[in-house]
């Protein structure tokens, strides 16, 4: 492959190497056919100038060796997955027979890489795409793992500060999280470090720096402690092996800031780790470790509020430990941790561990009812995009809960998750109908958060139903989706209900019913969508007598519209002076004058452009004879002109505004974190100015919104809408 129009010697030499490095990981997996088929493929992107170096100056194909590696070493992924990582340098998506089993995990990572060409940080829509694509194949979370790992390596010197800080704060925020949720607990570390180091350069270094000072007077402390213990667990027969290990900067710097304390103020900067060797049946393992825990204790002694037993119940991401902290020498707390060799591959490499004792299909467990989880939770499409994110991430870093049913069932939970949370983990009709639970025999609400050790009942009533204030206290992605995708079937139910109780009433009065008027009466009640409308009719917040009204009034226009019409002799009408010739007038508030000198008269105001104090109006007399006031912007102006202009009348307001008037504007902006809050910030700092309503949809990186406001007159919503559009992100603000 003719490499030199895109490596440089060094990278060629580094590419050789990790080539090479490859092959000895995965053997006999990685064939020569494979890499002559990488090679094709790389050598067409190079040929037609596709690949290009990143913002960094990066090469895209060292880079997809490196990741390779990374994915091989330490996520445990064999030869589809290493051969995925480097067709994904190219974004290619060969059809040979012999790479089916890439296919799939090729098609999560270019869908991945599409996402961040649009935008280089996942937030927001993007973000639940992304999720959408690792929950299809775990092995696309563990590349994506790996290739931050790596692009977190190769960025240490570059220029290009904004983007490495944008790298960082994703890789800090979601990349990290997920490795710990996969038990890759090794790159978990070194990302959590990297990120502060180039997020919070001056703290990484004040730590680095005091662990690097304290490093000999720490190191002569572990080998008194550990001294007395290596005795005493050789005297029991115990084959085993110890090492002390200092917590990571990032740890370190996060307790700093929890404990709003200094360096010196962190007592446990390290930890001491005893792993047992794996004994002949796996069926002594816990019995050593417990074994151990007891010489232990013995020696010194232990603080019972810091015991975590993961051997009894282990992680769901597979993580088996027993750990105590002791009180050591010199009064010093002293945490322990006892594990078998086993245990501790697992501890260090997660997933890649997992599937060398138990193979892949015994190593996802828990973590594929996670992603089933999330899976089914971004699929209903429900909920704020930002809560999503949120949401998401939470699950990531939270620590679990262990509860028993009454038979003794064990469900592991999220720290903090309730009652119901439980009753929709066990399934989804329960969680339904679920209207509290009995806890260690005593009875509860279905607001209760639970706790590790709890037996609990739940109780049930067939009449229960979900309610919206639920999705306030639930914790859990599955309870939310559960309820959402509940409200929204009794929704839809309850909208073909309102439906067919407004199709009785217009029966009732005789009045034959036709959708597409209906339609028409809808759209200047200024609803977008017909389920809207229908949701306000169920709500009893519209009546159906008024819609009737209007439905007949919009009828009789149209008939009349469609009508052949005689000749007009009336002389052109023109909106623009008609209010020019229109003397000033005095009165009470909101008194209309209507041509010239008449005031007083009936008249309503027209919903399908919703006239105020101040605007531009005309009057038009209706076949009943009553008077409808328009605006001369009005949607229906120049066919009203054209078409009835002998019943056009001029109009203007008369005195000041004194009323409230319903407005609904449209909004459309960048989908940008705070924006919505900063628009509705705006309206409630507005003396005399009440929002009734707002509603929010999102996509493509776009916001757009209604929000429906009483004010009493147009001066004041025009400066209303001048302060949304200065707000930072508001592309558009129209009145409808």
């Amino acid at each position: 492959m003719d490499n030199k129009r895109l490596f440089t010697d060094t990278e060629q030499q580094q590419a050789d190497e990790l080539r090479s490095r490859l092959r000895e990981l995965l053997g006999a997996d990685l064939t020569d056919a494979d890499m002559a088929l990488v090679d094709h493929y790389w050598q067409e992107a190079i040929d037609g100038d596709t690949v290009v170096r990143d913002v960094f100056g990066l090469n895209p194909l060292l880079c997809a060796l490196q990741t390779a590696v990374i994915s091989a070493e330490e996520t445990g992924l064999r030869r589809d997955g290493v051969m995925a990582v480097l067709l994904y340098a190219v974004g290619t998506l060969p059809e040979e027979k012999e790479l089916a089993g890439v296919a799939p995990i090729l098609r999560g990572l270019v869908r991945i890489q599409e996402l961040y060409k649009k935008n280089p940080v996942i937030e927001s829509e993007n973000f639940r795409n992304l999720i959408l694509s690792f929950a299809e194949d775990m092995r696309v979370i563990l590349i994506m793992i790996a290739d931050r790992v790596n692009l977190m390596r190769q960025i240490r010197d570059t220029k290009e500060e904004g983007a490495r800080h944008q790298v960082s704060l994703e890789a800090n925020y979601l990349y990290a999280p997920l490795a710990h949720k996969l038990g890759l607990y090794k790159l978990k570390s070194e990302l959590e470090d990297l990120s502060l180091k180039y997020l919070e350069h001056d703290a990484y270094y004040m730590i680095k720096d005091k662990l690097n000072a304290t490093k000999q007077s720490r190191d002569a402390y572990i080998e008194r402690f550990i001294g007395p213990i290596e005795q005493r667990l050789k005297e029991a027969g115990l084959h085993f092996h110890m090492k002390g290990r200092t917590k990571s900067i990032h740890s370190i710097w996060q307790k700093m800031k929890k404990q709003k304390c200094g360096f010196e103020g962190i007592y446990d900067l390290f930890a001491i780790r005893i792993i047992i060797d794996n004994p002949t049946s796996g069926a002594t393992e816990h019995a050593l470790c417990w074994q151990a825990y007891s010489i232990i204790t013995d020696m010194y002694q232990p603080n019972p509020k810091r015991l975590r037993d993961w051997l009894s119940v282990p992680k769901s991401n597979g993580y088996e430990s027993l750990h105590i902290t002791v009180l050591g020498p010199e009064q010093k707390w002293v945490e322990v941790q006892i594990r078998t060799e086993r245990m501790d591959d697992i501890a260090e490499r997660g997933l890649a561990a997992h599937w060398r004792y138990k193979g892949i299909h015994g190593a996802e467990g828990g973590l594929e009812e996670w992603l089933s989880n999330i899976r089914t939770a971004l699929e209903a499409g429900e909920g704020d995009n930002l809560q999503v994110m949120d949401q998401f991430r939470m699950e990531l870093c939270e620590d679990e809960v262990y509860v028993f049913t009454p038979h003794g069932d064990l469900f592991k939970l999220r720290k903090g998750a309730t009652v119901l949370d439980f009753a929709y983990n066990i399934h989804t009709n329960i969680g339904n109908h679920c209207t509290g639970a009995r806890i260690n025999g005593k009875n509860v609400s279905i607001r209760e958060e639970l706790h590790s050790g709890d037996q609990v009942e739940i109780i049930t009533q067939n009449n229960q139903r979900p309610k919206q204030d639920w999705l306030s206290f639930v914790k859990t992605s599955r309870a939310k989706s559960k309820i959402r995708l509940a409200l929204k079937e009794t929704q839809t139910s309850d909208l073909q209900m309102a439906k067919e109780m407004l199709e009785r009433r217009f029966k009732n009065k005789k009045v034959e019913f036709d959708e597409s008027t209906l339609f028409q009466v809808v759209k200047r009640m200024g609803f977008k969508e017909m389920s809207d409308f229908y949701r306000q009719v169920a709500d009893a917040k519209l009546d159906a007598n008024e819609i009737i009204e209007r439905y007949i009034e919009q009828r009789d226009f149209d008939q009349k519209k469609n009508a052949p019409q005689p000749a007009q002799s009336a002389e052109a009408f023109s909106m623009e002076s008609m209010n020019a010739q229109l003397p000033a007038a005095t009165g009470h508030d909101d008194v209309l004058v209507i041509d010239r000198n008449l005031k007083g008269l009936d008249y309503s105001l027209a919903k399908c452009c919703r006239p105020i104090y101040g605007d531009d109006i005309f009057g038009f007399v209706t076949i009943s004879g009553g008077i409808k006031i328009h605006r001369t912007d009005c949607p229906n102006a120049p066919e009203l002109q054209r078409r009835f202009g002998y019943r056009v009348v001029r109009a203007r307001w008369s005195g000041k505004g004194a009323s409230q008037y319903s407005i609904t504007l449209r909004v459309i902006g960048n989908d940008d974190i705070g924006i919505v809050n900063n628009i509705t910030n705006i309206i409630s700092k507005e003396e005399h100015l009440i929002m009734r309503s707002i509603n929010i949809d999102s996509s493509d990186g776009l916001f757009r919104g209604t929000i429906v406001v009483m004010l009493d007159d147009n001066t004041r919503l025009q400066s209303l809408i001048r302060k949304i559009q200065n707000v930072r992100g508001v592309k558009q603000v129209d009145r409808i």
